[in-house]
């Protein structure tokens, strides 16, 4: 047989594979007992070959993940049915005429969004957070259908009909304990902004004695990072001695990790109450927004002015209820991953406000290492491209390098899940909080979602508003006086996301930082993973539950340093 024709052969078994005919269609929506007025949102139908967990459950960026497929409703009202077919973007299968015929468990999920007029003029429709920390699998009022068991056959023309008539409860707010307090405020700028009531909120751990001593001031460190339900990591009584210990935690290969948790808690609260331990706040804030489940802490044109609400609504009201020294020697910030490049943007757009910062992991703090590629000198996100072929760029590895999926992969998944940057994850959020805003009110694609080409007019915007690396750099004489001795930072040289290869580059910057030197911190864990946060000495699964004392010997040693003149020393050392 002619070699071209067994190719050709080949060809048309491979066509006949991947293309199976009529593609199944669905049609979803929802009675009026879910909701009696029409609804704007994201739908989403999720395929999955197994039924626990549930669908829904079952969708990331593993190559386990489910299928998922979504589009924009408006308006739409109870009984009426909204069609998803070959019209809806999906991820991995971008199209429903790439599914195989054969069992499935399928499940439709409306994530509800809601008109938001905002002070610049423009009207978007965003899903606001209801105390979830945006999550469009968990949000409250978000409609869902249980997971059913279908068969595709192929060239089938019925559409699949499926009826979300279950809804998502609402969030019970936290309660307060002894050494746990919870506060919430409305911010006025964010109120102005939004042009509709939004809120910040903080968890506060206040120190042993605080009501014995009501003389005392205290220092303060936010401990930054995603949304807080809670103050985690702080238990007064010790986990049971028989405690299940059956759980895995693949990540780690650790059987049991839940009662090491505990006990790490509670070690915490031993800790935290001991005589000699310092006395101080630690503040978790709350500031999820309709982009994601925290805001970076900073001024943005799509998310607003966070970073001042923070700074100047939801910090003195925490140090005013709670006896906050409330000046910028006697406060710190740390975190991890995003709450590393929160707590060092805290400390480069605040420099007096702030004492010291601790970031571990941080999101790329320089764009010239935007995880893997460089940003302003890069033409495609997704791929590394030559005169003869392209190469596709890794999103995730583990510590020895082996790749769990692409930054195509993870963008792809975002744009099933949202468009317009509503995805609730993270290039999504770098996006909203870096970019300007776009002629349609959203944020200004830095590259499009689709391909990966990048827009480098957005790219200039990024570099000169949120690049960390550039903005140092750049404002060294004025800033360098602000923030010598107080940039800390700690990375795994095997991080995940790829985040040291921008700390390489900022520890260049500071080593060679004169007038004044740096004299800064810049530290790697040799083969560790994300989030490695400065101990070389335990695994990453026990620092990682240590943030809250990892850093305050630190911490007092350059308050003994840099304290002003007739500063309080002595009312918080009890």
């Amino acid at each position: 047989m002619p070699y071209r024709f067994i190719c050709l052969l080949g060809l048309l078994a491979l066509t006949l594979s991947t293309s199976w005919g009529q593609s199944p269609a669905f049609t979803v929506s929802f009675p009026a007992s879910q909701s009696q007025s029409p609804l704007d949102g994201r739908l989403l139908l999720i395929l999955a070959k197994t039924a626990t967990p549930e669908p829904r459950q079952q969708v990331g960026d593993a190559v386990e993940t489910a299928q998922v497929f979504g589009v924009d409703v408006t308006k739409l009202n109870p009984g009426q049915s909204a069609r998803v077919d070959t019209k809806a973007y999906g991820y991995p299968i971008k199209s429903l005429t790439g599914i195989a015929p054969g069992d499935y468990y399928v499940q439709a999920v409306l994530h509800r969004y809601e008109t938001f007029h905002r002070k610049d003029g423009h009207t978007v429709l965003l899903p606001m957070d209801r105390g979830e920390g945006q999550n469009w699998r968990t949000a409250p009022g978000n409609l869902f259908s249980k997971p059913q068991k279908i068969t595709i056959r192929r060239g089938a023309t019925q559409p699949i009909a499926l009826v979300m008539d279950q809804m998502n409860p609402p969030i019970s707010e936290p309660k307060d304990t002894q050494f746990i307090k919870h506060i919430r405020i409305q911010s006025k700028r964010l109120t102005e902004f939004w042009g509709r009531p939004m809120y910040l909120g903080a968890h506060v751990l206040i120190p042993a004695g605080f009501d014995e001593h009501p003389e005392a001031r205290y220092p303060l460190a936010i401990f930054h990072g995603h949304f807080p339900e809670n103050f985690d990591g702080f238990s007064e009584t010790p986990p049971p001695a028989n405690m299940d210990t059956t759980d895995y935690v693949e990540r780690f290969k650790v059987h049991g990790y839940k009662k090491i948790v505990a006990q790490e808690a509670y070690a915490f609260y031993k800790k935290w109450t001991s005589k000699d331990f310092p006395r101080m706040l630690i503040v978790e804030i709350q500031h999820a927004n309709p982009y994601y489940d925290d805001s970076y802490a900073v001024n943005s044109e799509n998310l607003g002015p966070y970073g001042d609400a923070i700074m100047y609504e939801l910090l003195p009201e925490i140090e005013r209820r709670f006896r906050g020294i409330g000046q910028g020697w006697a406060r710190f910030t740390y975190g991890g991953s995003t709450g590393g490049w929160e707590a060092l943007a805290a400390q480069v757009f605040y420099p007096d406000a702030f004492n010291g910062c601790f970031a571990a992991c941080p999101d790329p703090i320089s764009f010239d290492a935007y995880t893997v590629f460089n940003l302003y000198n890069a033409k495609n996100a997704y791929y590394e491209e030559g005169p003869f072929r392209r190469t596709p760029r890794p999103g995730q590895r583990n510590y020895l390098g082996q790749v769990k999926c692409t930054v195509a992969e993870s963008n792809h998944r975002e744009l099933a899940l949202g468009t317009h940057s509503r995805s609730g994850d993270q290039f999504d959020i770098w996006e909203a909080v870096y970019s300007p805003v776009g002629p349609d009110g959203y944020p200004k694609r830095i590259w499009d979602k689709e391909t990966g080409d990048i827009d480098p007019a957005v790219a200039a915007y990024w570099r000169e508003h949120f690049d960390l690396l550039h903005i140092l750099r750049r404002d060294w004489q004025t800033l360098g006086p602000k923030v010598a001795g107080k940039i800390h930072i700690y990375c795994g040289d095997m991080d995940n996301y790829y985040l040291n290869n921008a700390v390489y580059l900022m520890e260049d910057f500071l080593k060679k930082a004169k007038n004044p030197v740096a004299n800064s911190e810049v530290a790697y864990g040799d083969r560790f993973e994300h989030c490695w946060n400065g101990d070389p000495n335990v695994p990453n699964y026990i620092s990682r539950l240590r943030y809250n004392t990892m850093y305050v010997d630190k911490m007092l040693k350059r308050i003994e340093v840099s304290h002003p003149a007739g500063a309080d020393l002595t009312s918080w050392r009890y």
